[in-house]
């Protein structure tokens, strides 16, 4: 049911409206919605801001050009990219949840025929999809970062070239039986 409730398939239940003289109140039931958006967007700020800090920190002491940063292609492009999902999830992160609180201290209505509404769920679902992928787009940043920074650097790793293979410390491979 909850999956139906993010995709927007199915709304949950909205509030039972209570009519008075001239007006209706609408109850809502107990719902952390709001509470938990305000933690969503909280996350999704402090995601931006571990992924800024990680593209752009000094890498072992040593601080990297933001020319040379970004003149890596892939890296501008995936940095624009996480940039603007970020920004579009904290929108619609905003809208849904603003929403939501909006509905539920302005439970008044002249209205006789409203029926008391809720956020779109399909907001919520959206968001929350849009902050993964936001976070993930930080991710690979930060990688193509360390890879810009190393190269800026001229570091190697300590690992070996591509296909070089050390023998001396394992056992003959011919004398190893099958």
């Amino acid at each position: 049911m909850l999956i139906w409730i993010l995709l927007g398939l199915m709304q949950p239940p909205s509030g039972t409206p209570i009519k008075g003289k001239d007006v209706v109140l609408c109850k809502f039931p107990n719902d952390p919605t709001v509470a938990m958006g305000s933690l969503s967007v909280v996350s999704l700020v402090l995601s931006v801001i571990v992924g800024h800090a990680a593209v752009f920190y000094p890498y072992k002491g040593k601080s990297v050009p933001r020319g040379v940063l970004f003149q890596s292609a892939s890296l501008s492009v995936f940095f624009v990219i996480a940039e603007l999902v970020s920004a579009l999830a904290l929108a619609m992160l905003l809208w849904a949840t603003v929403t939501e609180g909006l509905h539920r201290s302005n439970n008044i209505h002249h209205d006789m025929d409203t029926q008391c509404p809720t956020a779109k769920t399909g907001l919520f679902g959206g968001a929350a999809f849009l902050a993964l992928d936001a976070a993930l787009f930080w991710l690979v940043a930060q990688m193509l970062a360390l890879n810009a920074r190393s190269d800026y650097l001229d570091e190697d790793d300590d690992k070996g070239d591509y296909g070089q293979v050390y023998a001396s410390s394992h056992a003959d491979v011919s004398k190893v039986s099958v």
